[in-house]
């Protein structure tokens, strides 16, 4: 049995990992859980699986959860020291860090250090600090297993083979719900219109990143260190049928790819259960009612987002943690309506471009650099 924790159990990945658990119960013990203020999530969790721990970030909303669970065996914990305390627990042999945003990078490293094996939905942590990060796993022999749809599907298909051997490795996107409009349609965007993703059900902002394009951005950055290849090494290609989640292109020319509906559970499951593969009930391919295949170069006139991404990695040091810092702030503005859809790239630029890079940086100034990004922002936009 594996014993998890997860970081984030009340959004979307949280909650896809909450039911892959609760349909293989014999599989799966969980032991912490965290979310961000969504109590009644939280409290319907707790009570179906009794967890040694649960976090809440904001300290009144800890008591009130504690209140509405009355005599309960679960520790209610509150903002970053219980998200370690999830991450940590002695109990748990791997921890699936669901969170969104910089606030995964802390938990994240603890729960290394402290040799639990990690099952990665946060991609933060590694486009922020990813030599960090992956330097650690290595020191601490743990495990971390993607959860991303693209990055299982190539962490499936490079099992038994040599890094050395590797051409390069394809990230499919799906193109997100604007990929057909004219670049005067996007300068008209909505809010609501930018969260309908055609293909996934996600929160709300890794579905505006999937509309930017910065969510693949984010995921080359990300491909660079969990797989240990350059940037040259590196493609995307829009695939809107969302199918074939990525390939691998070895060096004798054969292409590996990983198909599957689209459905996080399976990553979700396969992360939990590697290198075993169990049964599930998700949706099975139907290879007669499919159709076609199409495949399509990104538009990064249109979706500059994506261009900005590989701009960074390419720069290195500190780039990508602004980068990343900034973005968020921008996607929470446009979130807000403060900003337009086009705004988050444009805005994004002048950010990157005022950064001086920094390079050999720790822990400390990665989270004092994120923080100069996102405060940036906000005095542009006042």
């Amino acid at each position: 049995m594996n014993r998890i924790s997860i970081l984030g159990s009340t959004g979307s990945i949280g909650k896809q990992t909450i039911d892959v658990v609760r349909n293989n119960k014999n599989e799966f013990h969980i032991f912490g859980i965290s979310g961000n203020n969504n109590i009644d999530e939280l409290e319907q969790q707790i009570r179906e699986f009794n967890p040694k721990i649960a976090a809440v970030m904001e300290h009144e909303k800890a008591l009130e959860l504690s209140r509405r669970l009355g005599k309960c065996n679960t520790e209610i914990m509150t903002g970053m020291e219980g998200l370690i305390a999830v991450a940590t627990l002695p109990e748990v042999d791997t921890v699936v860090t669901a969170v969104v945003g910089m606030i995964g990078l802390i938990p994240t490293l603890r729960a290394i250090q402290a040799r639990k094996n990690i099952a990665l939905a946060n991609k933060e942590t590694l486009v922020t600090a990813g030599e960090i990060v992956m330097q650690e796993a290595h020191n601490q022999g743990v495990k971390i297993i993607p959860v991303d749809s693209e990055h299982s599907a190539i962490f499936q298909c490079i099992q038994g083979s040599k890094t050395e051997d590797i051409r390069r490795i394809i990230l499919t996107a799906s193109g997100g719900p604007f990929r057909q409009h004219s670049l005067e349609q996007l300068q008209k965007v909505t809010v609501d219109e930018a969260l309908k993703h055609p293909k996934w059900n996600m929160g709300k902002k890794i579905s505006i990143d999937s509309a930017t394009l910065m969510n693949k951005g984010l995921e080359v950055i990300e491909a660079k260190w969990l797989f240990d290849v350059s940037i040259d090494q590196i493609e995307v290609v829009v695939h809107p049928q969302s199918i074939i989640h990525s390939l691998v292109e070895y060096k004798d020319s054969s292409v590996l790819a990983q198909l599957g509906c689209p459905d996080m559970r399976v990553p979700i499951q396969y992360a939990l259960t590697y290198p075993n593969r169990i049964e599930n009930n998700y949706e099975k391919m139907d290879f007669y009612k499919l159709g076609n295949l199409s495949f399509e170069e990104p538009n990064l006139n249109k979706f500059p987002a994506l261009r900005l991404a590989y701009d960074s990695l390419k720069a290195g040091g500190s780039m990508p943690t602004v980068l990343n810092g900034a973005n968020e702030e921008l996607v929470a503005l446009f979130l807000a309506g403060k900003i337009s859809f086009c705004d988050i790239s444009s805005i994004l630029e002048k950010v990157l471009d005022q950064h001086h890079i920094e390079y050999s940086i720790d822990v400390d100034r990665i989270i004092e650099i994120d923080l100069w990004a996102r405060t940036f922002v906000k005095n542009m936009i006042k």
